[in-house]
């Protein structure tokens, strides 16, 4: 499983004109789910988010995580993150998880996180999306856990 994650001062998804998800402050992370994922790599990313120290402390080091800042978490499905990049002009998308797992894994995700942190926010799995977000930094990191990495 890849995550992208954005450290933001607000981000939204939209659908067809109409909001369906919005936070202040926290992470905007864009979700990639991989070919041979499983439930451990959905419940070990949703720690992993939560814990991972993007946030200012008092002496202005990225040393707080998301649930010592109770910010927002906003996850958005995003089969396009795991492509092949590495040949040519044209990603391949031999690597992304076949819909169906995908969106089983995403709702796992999403069910884990929300154990974890009371504000979790969520984009539309398959659906045309536009997504807005003013980052703040910026701020940017790509997560990856794998089956191997349990």
């Amino acid at each position: 499983m890849l995550c992208l994650l954005q450290r933001v001062s607000n981000a939204s998804v939209s659908v067809d004109g109409e909001t369906i998800a919005a936070i202040d402050a926290g992470l905007l992370v864009l979700v990639g789910v991989e070919r041979g994922d499983a439930k451990a790599q959905a419940t070990r990313m949703a720690e992993r988010l939560l814990a991972y120290r993007v946030f200012a402390d008092e002496q202005g080091k990225m040393n707080r995580s998301l649930a010592q800042t109770d910010g927002g978490l906003l996850l958005v499905p995003q089969f396009t993150l795991p492509a092949n990049t590495s040949k040519g002009n044209r990603p391949s998308f031999g690597r992304a998880a076949p819909p169906k797992i995908g969106e089983e894994l995403f709702d796992e995700l999403v069910q884990q996180a929300r154990r974890l942190h009371q504000c979790v926010a969520i984009g539309r799995f398959g659906a045309n999306m536009q997504v807005a977000l003013v980052n703040d930094g910026p701020v940017t990191f790509m997560l990856q856990v794998t089956p191997s990495a349990q």
